[in-house]
């Protein structure tokens, strides 16, 4: 009780230095934890970015290309599965539902994705999530398209805005486009934090119905183009997908189907187990992880140093004050405990006040981190490790007082009691 008397006033006696040396410790320890916990919602959001999908078929290329391509929007496929393919799988018995996906276009920077109705029926992430739209309804005529959020908003789209699409990906305005085959806005989807908020969805039939008038790869001339009002989903037969997500009756049987898939004699297939493949892909990333971890750690030793120097610097302003407690009787050991003490309540005050300031940034960005970024702060405050992070910044800054104790124990009675000129 009387060192936590005489460590107040003598921090009182210093304010300005101590609320500096407090500020650096808690913008550290704010910091380190808010690194951590973004990283925690990062890794959340990228592992869980597709969820209750036990495998994943594309045309046999990498498991990191396929989930790319397909989970991620990025890159492309090298080749298609055939629709008769994709027909013939779906009829294995241990399969409850699939989803097939359709790319190679894209508008305005955003892929375009060819699919149907178990899209939305079927299509989970973040655990248990499912899709669903805050505007509109899903696509039922041949011309609609389902976007995503983030398409609607920097686009500033609504329902009923018409949308041409460009033929392949591109990342800025389509260099050839299907002028003559715009589609309409049905449905706008709610955010998800998820690749699923860059694209734009439309039928199978849709997709099929930009290039039924293509040859090789090349747009028709005026006289070969077919008018978009003879189209009709009735008219248009789908040849090929890019990939199909798999559903299975049985989780034990996700193995042994990925097994015969990869063995389908008469097409070659790649089936990949999504979960698996997305945490290969993040413990690939990892080192982002160690080198955002140890930018945290320096700033939190630089925050430590921070109040040795101020700590060490008014050791001589404090020299009497030190005299003083030893000819009143105070022993070496308790100066030596009195120093450490104020390093251990700086560092206290300094974890406090960063927590606070960490829990009081995410409850206020949240929503703003969620919108932008895509991180979603789920999850409990803090975790073991964090927990485990406050202590080592505790003890470490506690261990730092010992420099500055050591040194004051070694100050003589009569240096401190005798005036230096």
């Amino acid at each position: 009780m009387v060192f936590l008397k005489l460590a107040i006033k003598s921090l009182k006696n210093r304010a300005f230095a101590t609320t500096l040396t407090v500020i650096s410790i808690a913008l550290s320890v704010s910091l380190l934890l808010s690194v951590e916990r973004a990283k925690r919602a990062a890794e959340e959001g990228f592992t869980q970015t597709i969820s209750k999908t036990d495998l994943i078929v594309g045309a046999r290329s990498g498991p990191l290309q396929l989930i790319l391509y397909t989970v991620f929007n990025m890159g492309n496929a090298t080749h298609n599965i055939s629709y008769e393919t994709y027909q013939d799988v779906k009829k294995n018995p241990a399969i409850d539902w699939t989803i097939p996906y359709s790319l190679g276009d894209g508008h305005r920077g955003f892929r375009v994705v060819g699919t149907n109705e178990d899209f939305f029926k079927h299509y989970h992430y973040r655990g248990d999530q499912k899709i669903e739209l805050e505007h509109g309804i899903e696509f039922r005529d041949l011309w609609d398209v389902v976007i995503g959020a983030d398409v609607a908003r920097k686009l500033n789209y609504k329902l009923g805005d018409r949308i041409v699409v460009a033929h392949g990906v591109t990342k800025g305005e389509g260099i050839q486009n299907h002028e003559d085959k715009p589609f309409v806005v049905s449905g706008i989807m709610k955010p998800t934090g998820t690749p699923l908020d860059r694209a734009v969805y439309m039928s199978l039939e849709g997709m099929e119905a930009l290039h039924v008038d293509w040859q090789e790869g090349a747009a028709p001339t005026a006289d070969k183009m077919i008018p978009r009002e003879q189209l009709t989903k009735e008219k248009l037969k789908v040849h090929s997908i890019t990939a199909f997500f798999i559903g299975a009756k049985s989780r034990i049987e996700t193995l042994r189907l990925q097994r015969e898939i990869n063995n389908y004699k008469e097409e070659p297939l790649l089936a990949i187990i999504p979960g698996v493949t997305l945490s290969e892909l993040w413990n690939g990333l990892s080192y982002v992880e160690g080198v955002l971890r140890m930018i945290s750690w320096m700033v939190v030793v630089v925050g430590l140093m921070a109040m040795l120097i101020s700590l060490t610097t008014t050791l001589n302003e404090r020299r009497r004050e030190m005299a003083i407690l030893r000819s009143v009787g105070a022993q070496s050991s308790q100066i030596v405990g009195l120093l450490v003490f104020e390093s251990a309540l700086l560092t206290a005050l300094g974890v406090v006040l960063g927590v606070v300031l960490s829990v009081g940034l995410v409850a206020i960005l949240k929503p703003w981190i969620e919108t932008e970024f895509g991180l979603y702060l789920v999850g409990p405050w803090f975790t073991q490790r964090e927990l485990i992070y406050m202590v080592i910044t505790l003890i470490g800054g506690t261990l730092i007082g010992l420099i500055p104790a050591l040194r004051a124990q070694n100050l003589a009675l009569k240096d401190g009691l005798s005036v230096k000129l």
